[in-house]
């Protein structure tokens, strides 16, 4: 759909919220750790092997927190709507990994024939391939948001300036597909690091993940999906699908329709922020 454009193509103006960075707590006792060590080798030098292994097992503990996608440990980890949303019995249906020229059209159909609206976690370099596709998922009232320019498995390795490239090109692309820049992000698998956060906050977005997934992408069966998508479902949820594996299309029908016989209304992220 379309013809795919360059990543060089995309213009640099991108206009960034403007948020303020809190450490989260696990960093707050890393740097209270980092200067105790410092003060530690200036007292007393010859406990340097101890206090290189306190060091160590500091990170070791930050890498582990990194892998658990729910923390709120390493910086700010949106799991539900504001209560407000929950209030108006609102949930949010979010889609990863798209997007997709042979499941996403069908996903939209399937969307639009239950009057539902959704956030697309879209990878940047898939979005420039389909930039039509992408279009057409904002033309069609839902929210195009951010998930990595590459989706990388090393993801959570990267440093300061790969973070950089990998949020920003992606978010550059959207703005420039669609004419605004995604107001959310989520790291490919939910797995980060602590400069995470901070960039996240520098290009203005907000990290999201989930209250609970489907395991869509690793699972077979259409029953077991639904019912860890539906197992006390309750205003204010954010659920997790992709729009890359066929099955999605078998568990999405019948998703909505538990969605609708509860009551609840699925609105896009930034429309259950207002």
């Amino acid at each position: 759909m379309g013809e795919a454009v360059k990543l060089s193509a995309w213009p640099r103006s991108t206009e960034v919220r403007r948020r303020t960075w809190r450490p989260g707590a696990a960093l707050k006792a890393s740097l209270v750790l980092h200067l105790a060590a410092l003060a530690g080798l200036a007292a007393r030098p010859q406990w340097w092997p101890q206090i290189l292994a306190a060091v160590v097992l500091n990170h070791v503990v930050l890498a582990l927190i990194g892998l658990w996608p729910r923390s709120r440990s390493l910086g700010s980890n949106m799991l539900r709507l504001p209560q407000a949303a929950a209030q108006r019995r609102e949930i949010a249906l979010t889609f990863d990994d798209g997007p997709n020229p042979d499941v996403t059209p069908k996903v939209l159909d399937i969307l639009d024939a239950h009057h539902a609206r959704a956030s697309f976690f879209v990878i940047g370099e898939k979005a420039a391939r389909h930039p039509d596709l992408v279009r057409e998922i904002s033309r069609r009232g839902h929210s195009v948001e951010n998930h990595s320019l590459r989706h990388s498995g090393f993801f959570g390795f990267f440093g300061w300036r790969a973070l950089g490239r990998e949020i920003g090109v992606a978010q550059e692309i959207v703005a420039g597909l669609i004419g605004s820049p995604p107001a959310f992000f989520r790291a490919p698998m939910g797995i980060r690091n602590p400069l995470l956060d901070p960039m996240v906050t520098k290009l203005g977005l907000r990290y999201v993940t989930w209250t609970r997934r489907g395991f869509d992408t690793v699972s077979r069966d259409a029953a077991a999906v639904l019912a860890r998508l539906t197992r006390n479902l309750a205003a204010g949820d954010i659920l997790l699908l992709h729009d890359r594996t066929p099955l999605v299309l078998e568990v999405l029908p019948a998703l909505l329709e538990r969605i609708e016989a509860a009551g609840l209304r699925q609105v896009p992220l930034p429309e259950a922020m207002r």
